[in-house]
């Protein structure tokens, strides 16, 4: 980049800080508590007062992390479990029962202004039926309340729900999930004047496709931009282009009208070895320039009249978390409160990092310059095989899983097929499991079935058949 467009870069976010305040959007916080080490709600409510954080996202309905919201304006989205969507969907008594114990004691006092029915419930095919029917019966018995003007009913989306992202005006969802699932849901968040949730991780896609993701494009810092071939819009952030695949989606459907609200983003502090792009710099770059473009206000190239509003992913690092080490990394605050890294979570706190720069820490990221171009990399590959000791009976269920509900192409594993030999089920289950984890766009929790597979970084071994990688056009809904 020329000295001149980073200037321009610079005094764009300077003065769209200090002039464009009119038109913010909203930066909350999802408050996750899978750890043992956490301080008590009563706590963790002083340090979102006192960091300006006026919206935070639960994945329940605990009592005392309610309580201890009560009158402190902060509005809060909590959550139905996953596993509480069948009975939600079959009863409309269970809803009443669940918003009486859950919802009434403490509303309005807690201003709760949203239930996120479920959580990526698109990932699990069994689950997906009956999200819609819990969706409505949860609305059926806010509206007994009187609470539905008030609260809205939404289910935050997984980006793995899109066929296709690539150039962003591409954009659409699954076919399969089309007509079963996603026009359903859209008519009656367009019907009640609801919101889709959607959770957007940019870490994912850069550390799968490093050699081809510029990490100043993923971590919203200066850089070329990446051009939409069909209708010329120039994407600055990978952040960006991921909102606009799913407003193009939106579109595609005849439901331009739905807002959508970024219910999940983030970018983890520390990583594993193979967890390419984790770490402390680039997750404060990221989260940094992230509030930085929130708050200064607009919208994205496809709605730019929109404003951008959205949850950081997550308030702590919570050392419960299974999973890659990643999984454990992504708060902006350690269990003490302290920061894992210093940016500003408000306006004011944007607008004091701006007018003080003397008082900047190093840490702080007011505006991210560019780093030494080092070339692409050729890091990132990552395989999916079996996991032999867990046994004949899992692999084999996992391999029916894969080749059926889970739409793998196990067609090379066929008799006479190139990929048939070795003829062992060890051999079948890596090819079928890899093939499902390549297509799920290798997010971690696609390489486990049961516990039957694991993740490998060097390429599984057999000369006369190639293990299909994320690669060309296969990345679409990541790019």
């Amino acid at each position: 980049m020329s000295l001149l467009k980073l200037f321009l870069f610079c005094l764009f976010l300077i003065f769209g800080t200090l002039c464009s305040a009119h038109n913010h959007g909203s930066i909350g916080v999802n408050y996750g508590r899978i750890a043992d080490n956490l301080p008590p709600p009563s706590q963790v409510v002083e340090l979102l007062k006192s960091n300006g954080i006026t919206r935070v996202k639960i994945f329940d309905a605990e009592s005392s992390v309610l309580s201890a919201l009560a009158n402190s304006n902060i509005s809060v989205t909590v959550c139905m479990p996953n596993g509480l969507l069948s009975s939600a969907a079959n009863d409309q008594s269970f809803t009443d029962s669940w918003l009486n114990s859950n919802i009434v004691p403490f509303y309005p006092q807690t201003m709760i202004e949203a239930i996120a029915v479920g959580n990526e419930v698109f990932v699990d095919p069994q689950s997906t039926p009956y999200l819609v029917p819990a969706m409505k019966n949860m609305y059926a018995s806010l509206q007994k309340l009187n609470f539905s003007a008030d609260i809205k009913v939404s289910s935050p989306v997984a980006l793995s729900a899109l066929q296709n992202s690539y150039p962003p005006s591409s954009g659409s969802f699954k076919s399969e999930l089309i007509e079963p699932a996603i026009k359903p849901m859209l008519t009656f968040l367009q019907q009640t004047g609801s919101y889709l949730m959607a959770n957007s991780y940019p870490f994912f896609a850069y550390e799968a496709n490093t050699d081809t993701i510029s990490l100043d494009y993923a971590l919203l810092r200066p850089n070329e931009g990446v051009k939409d071939s069909a209708n010329g819009n120039v994407y600055m952030s990978l952040f960006e282009a991921q909102l606009d695949a799913v407003f193009a989606a939106l579109d595609a459907l005849n439901f331009s009208d739905i807002k959508v609200v970024v219910s999940e983003t983030g970018w983890p502090s520390a990583g594993g070895d193979t967890e390419f792009g984790a770490g402390i710099d680039n997750a404060a770059a990221y989260n940094g320039n992230l509030v930085r473009r929130v708050l200064t206000g607009g919208g994205t190239p496809l709605r730019p009249n929109d404003k951008l509003n959205v949850f950081l992913f997550a308030l702590f690092n919570e050392n419960q978390k299974g999973g890659p080490v990643s999984e454990r990394n992504y708060g902006l605050f350690y269990p003490d409160t302290k920061k894992v890294y210093d940016i500003p979570l408000s306006l004011d706190a944007l607008n004091g990092t701006m007018s003080n720069p003397t008082n900047r820490s190093k840490a702080k990221v007011p505006i991210a310059l560019p780093p030494v171009n080092q070339g692409p990399s050729t890091k990132g590959q990552t395989w999916c095989v079996a996991n032999v000791q867990a046994g004949q009976e899992k692999l084999q269920s996992a391999l029916d899983y894969a080749c059926g509900e889970g739409g793998a192409d196990c067609r090379p594993i066929q008799s006479g097929e190139r990929c048939f030999h070795p003829d062992t089920l060890e051999a079948h289950a890596s090819y079928a499991f890899n093939s499902y984890y390549q297509k799920m766009s290798r997010a971690s929790w696609t390489c486990y079935f049961g516990g039957a597979a694991n993740v490998v970084t060097q390429l599984p071994s057999n000369l006369k058949c190639e293990y299909p990688t994320m690669t060309g056009r296969k990345m679409l809904h990541l790019m």
